[in-house]
């Protein structure tokens, strides 16, 4: 019985994925479901960089901006939806085509997750409260302690995650990097390809600053305000681009030095992704010259997934 297709198109924020995801998608009759944990979220259009109405209006897009700012959204909410959409897409007679830079969402649809570990609000509250007092940094030494292998594959000031690997290892006495190996995953239903973007670090670098510039002149700014007014999730307060802003607005800096930050730490953000698909052995790397265009990274692509 021939296996599935599921075809995934990844790489670092600002390396042209959505405009090549849609040339590609037309090529190999596919529709595009989101795989980014930002742009589920309503409101957060500009912020997010979410597809553009006219590249959305060429292929059919799914999963991006169906979460309210205010709730939680996780990486099994993500897997039980986008395996949903999965199968409404293959009915159809198209493929799926996940596209976006969140890591742990890929991982989540193509390698599962591990069996869910009760959240306990006492022991998650402090936790926190100690991540508040004593920064991220502080628990994440703990982490190393009881999880080296699980503190590598976490960024140092990812509070949320670094709570949560602490949590399961309260819990259960046992690690959740020895958890998650115990997950099933899609290998041996889908025929999975994975394909990354990744252009010279200078131009990727040149292509974040100008993409910053232009967000201002979309109205960044603004989008940010109504968003700061309101009540966000854990995970909606930390997109890129709000804590900056939020610390202007606060008047800690001024416009100049929030546009910088965002810039800095957009080509830090970068970074990670990078690392955390290079650590990946499945993935399969696509050099983008800056000059080419997207219909002719999608066609390399596409001759790529034939074989």
């Amino acid at each position: 019985m021939l296996k599935r297709r599921m075809v995934f198109l990844v790489g670092p924020t600002a390396s042209g994925k959505s405009a090549v995801a849609v040339c590609l998608a037309r090529k190999m009759n596919a529709e595009i479901i989101s795989c980014d944990s930002m742009q589920i979220y309503r409101k957060m259009n500009i912020i997010t960089c979410r597809p553009t109405k006219e590249l959305i209006s060429r292929v059919k897009h799914h999963l991006f901006g169906f979460v309210k700012p205010s709730e939680d959204y996780n990486a099994g909410s993500f897997r039980k939806d986008a395996l949903a959409k999965a199968d409404k897409i293959y009915k159809e007679g198209k493929i799926p085509l996940f596209v976006g830079g969140t890591g742990l969402y890929m991982s989540a649809i193509i390698d599962g997750l591990f069996a869910s570990v009760p959240l306990d609000k006492r022991l998650r509250r402090r936790l926190e409260e100690e991540a508040r007092l004593k920064g991220a940094d502080y628990l994440y030494r703990k982490l190393t302690k009881v999880d080296p292998v699980a503190a590598a594959r976490i960024h140092a000031h990812d509070a949320r995650r670094i709570v949560r690997a602490l949590e399961v290892f309260a819990k259960c006495g046992k690690p959740i990097s020895v958890l998650q190996k115990q997950r099933k995953g899609l290998n041996d239903e889908y025929k999975i390809r994975i394909f990354a973007l990744n252009l010279d670090r200078a131009k990727l670098y040149n292509r974040i600053d100008a993409r910053v510039e232009r967000m201002f002149d979309q109205g960044l700014e603004k989008e940010a305000k109504s968003l700061l007014k309101s009540h966000l999730s854990r995970t909606a307060r930390y997109a890129l681009g709000l804590p900056e802003i939020k610390g202007y607005l606060q008047g800690r800096y001024n416009l100049d030095e929030a546009k910088r930050l965002i810039k800095r730490n957009s080509r830090h953000y970068a970074k990670r992704q990078l690392t955390w698909f290079k650590k990946d052995k499945r993935v399969e790397w696509v050099k983008v010259k800056d000059t080419e265009s997207p219909l002719t990274v999608a066609t390399r692509i596409y001759q790529r997934s034939l074989n």
